[in-house]
């Protein structure tokens, strides 16, 4: 397997399946309201200076991929951590947020803030695992909270 991560526009092709495949995944688990934190911000947010959005490719397919957003001046919001069905519980997003991690840094970010919805109990798994530190009770009822937000220095 050959795997390279790069940097792409939002709008770039190459990005479409994995956009398609996280909506049709987010509405699954949220309904209709998916579709407003899909479109909620510009695709121009995601892109240098300030934002990155980066996909992993394997033998020359998009299988995982996510991105930052400037929060504010030393810090950057990490969104849309993904990896395309047919390939998880491989590493693969752990791979692609220790680049944004590493992309962020070079970037003159100090901190990474990120929050993941009551319904993934995966991604709450992921960030803690790779040293994010819960901005909420850990052991409360995930659907009692909302939105789980999490912050790792750099």
């Amino acid at each position: 397997m050959t795997y390279e991560i790069r940097q792409y526009a939002v709008t770039d092709p190459e990005a479409e399946p994995m956009l398609a495949e996280l909506n049709v995944e987010y509405h699954a688990r949220y309904g209709p309201s998916a579709a407003v934190e899909m479109s909620k911000y510009p695709a121009a947010e995601f892109a240098p200076p300030d934002g990155a959005f980066l996909l992993l490719r394997e033998d020359g397919e998009s299988v995982a991929g996510g991105a930052f957003r400037r929060y504010d001046p030393e810090t950057a919001e990490v969104k849309r951590v993904w990896t395309h069905s047919a390939h998880r519980r491989r590493g693969l997003a752990r791979r692609v947020l220790a680049e944004l991690e590493a992309e962020a840094k070079r970037r003159g970010y100090r901190r990474l803030f990120l929050t993941t919805g009551p319904r993934q109990p995966e991604a709450k798994g992921l960030y803690l695992a790779a040293g994010y530190t819960p901005l909420f009770d850990v052991d409360a009822d995930p659907l009692t909270i909302g939105h789980l937000p999490f912050e790792k220095p750099l």
